[in-house]
């Protein structure tokens, strides 16, 4: 519809920006959203809202009243849905299938996701041939209906959590602090950022592919997002075959290689039928990287923030895929879209080349269930959930030749720990028993520390397996809770008018 309505280049590859920069901007809200709320429901809000915003772009249309920019706005605020969505819906799958299973259900959720896109958009293509733009849009408010139908049915379990809610900005804080102490998931988060970039050049750019290069209209760009679709069937269906004979970094750098050689082949085509077959090539390279990113990303992450880590790997991705729709949108409008095309296949090529540095990690069968083993202490004061701040002490015993050993393995705890959530982490040696060794964390409230406990997986009790047997006391390393208070100086006693609560 832009290519009719506008003759600017820039505004034709704006529409694939502002569906995608919704996703950058919000997602890291709503993955929030989706790890304390009922992720049942926060889909049913995000679908609700994007069946309204159909029904005005319809409305808009069918009189004739649309304009570039309003058009642009529609399909921003379509995109604000899906970023509300898109977390909650990714996060569903792990808690439909068991970990084992992840992989394939994820190739499929994306293969569901190409079927359509393969046929909705040659659908699109008929109705906007014969009966306008209008129509199109209409047909996708009804595609909404029997999904908000589907969700209404579904009745998904929750396991309760007793904790309150955690407040917004602190869920979203422990999120990136999440990522930021995960190395793995920072390597595939920026290889996404690459990916998204790069290869956004080729749907960005299709329109005038199909209305510059090959001269054709609606229905030769609806056939053409058909192949890509198509493609993307065949990259979902091989990828588990592809898993079992290839490392993930392998199978990421044929999918950067591949879809550098689909762009080069797309912009040098000037007959429609070339230009589908290498786009059934980028179909098949997008789904086997972004289906390998978004397990990875789940793999290695556990259930209680797991919403949080796929909203940050959405939030680089579809960053890179608005700033590079942008960015090839302004080099076809200067150069055109052969010469943009074939830019961004360079970059491609450079995106396959980074994994000689940050190889993407492979699956790991760690087991990211909750431990389970913490249970709230017997405490002699009266806590609120609110008071704090908490401060923990755990005293060790070690021998000197164990120290090295100590050292290393306290250095995965500090790792957990912060990434769970503590804060001024320490560790520190007693100058006249040198033995005795104390590491210290704080906790903002009583809350968090029990929250932060809660956190601990499976997996994390490896390390305090070897801590415990480094320890060289007669009974477990004794643990110190406590809270933090200030004093008062005499002088400022007085002017208290009210009972100071040390509680």
């Amino acid at each position: 519809m832009m290519t009719t309505i506008s003759d600017s280049v820039d505004m034709v590859a704006l529409v694939q920006a502002s569906t995608a920069l919704p996703i950058m901007l919000f997602s890291l809200v709503s993955g929030a959203l989706a790890d304390n709320f009922n992720r049942r429901r926060v889909m049913l809000v995000a679908q609700c809202f994007m069946l309204g915003v159909s029904v005005f772009l319809t409305l808009f249309s069918h009189f004739n009243l649309i304009t570039p920019w309003l058009l642009l706005c529609f399909t921003f605020l379509i995109g604000c849905g899906t970023a509300l969505n898109n977390p909650s819906w990714q996060a569903s799958v792990g808690d439909m299938v068991p970990r084992d299973d992840l992989p394939n259900a994820v190739a499929l959720n994306s293969m569901g996701f190409n079927i359509t896109r393969s046929v909705g958009p040659a659908i699109g293509g008929v109705i906007v041939a014969i009966a306008g733009a209008a129509a199109a849009f209409a047909v996708n408010t009804i595609s909404y209906l029997p999904l908000i139908y589907a969700l209404f049915r579904w009745q998904p379990k929750y396991d309760a959590n007793p904790l309150p809610r955690e407040t917004l900005g602190r869920a979203i804080s422990a999120g990136l602090r999440y990522v930021a102490m995960s190395p793995n998931i920072g390597k595939v988060i920026f290889r996404s950022f690459i990916f998204g970039l790069s290869a956004s050049a080729v749907l960005a750019l299709l329109p005038l592919v199909a209305r510059d290069l090959v001269h054709g209209g609606p229905l030769v760009y609806g056939v053409m997002l058909g192949s890509f679709g198509i493609g993307a069937i065949a990259g979902a269906l091989i990828s588990a075959r592809l898993r079992e004979y290839l490392s993930s970094e392998a199978i990421v750098r044929i999918a950067f290689i591949g879809f550098a050689v689909s762009a080069g082949l797309t912009a040098v085509s000037s007959n429609v039928w070339p230009t589908n077959v290498a786009l059934l090539l980028s179909g098949a390279c997008w789904v086997l990287a972004l289906s390998l990113f978004n397990v990875t990303v789940q793999l290695s992450t556990p259930r209680w923030v797991v919403g949080r880590a796929l909203s940050l790997y959405q939030t680089t991705t579809f960053g890179g895929i608005a700033g590079g729709s942008w960015l090839w949108g302004v080099a076809a409008g200067e150069y055109g879209a052969d010469r943009a095309l074939l830019a961004s296949s360079i970059v491609m090529l450079f995106g396959a080349a980074i994994g000689l540095r940050y190889a993407l990690p492979e699956f790991k069968t760690l087991n990211l269930d909750p431990l389970n083993r913490f249970s709230e202490p017997l405490l002699k004061l009266d806590l609120k959930p609110r008071s704090g701040p908490i401060v923990i002490m755990i005293n060790y015993v070690i021998a000197e030749d164990d120290v090295p050993d100590f050292l290393e393995v306290m250095a995965a705890r500090r790792r957990v720990r912060i990434r769970d959530g503590a804060g001024h982490w320490a560790l520190m040696r007693d100058l006249e028993n040198p033995e005795i060794w104390t590491e210290s964390y704080h906790t903002p409230t009583w809350v968090e520390y029990v929250r932060h406990n809660q956190r601990r997986t499976q997996a994390d009790a490896a390390i305090g397996d070897r801590i415990r047997a480094l320890h060289r006391g007669l009974s477990e390393p004794r643990v110190h809770r406590m809270i933090e208070r200030q004093t008062i100086l005499p002088h400022d006693i007085a002017a208290h008018k009210t009972p100071i609560d040390l509680s």
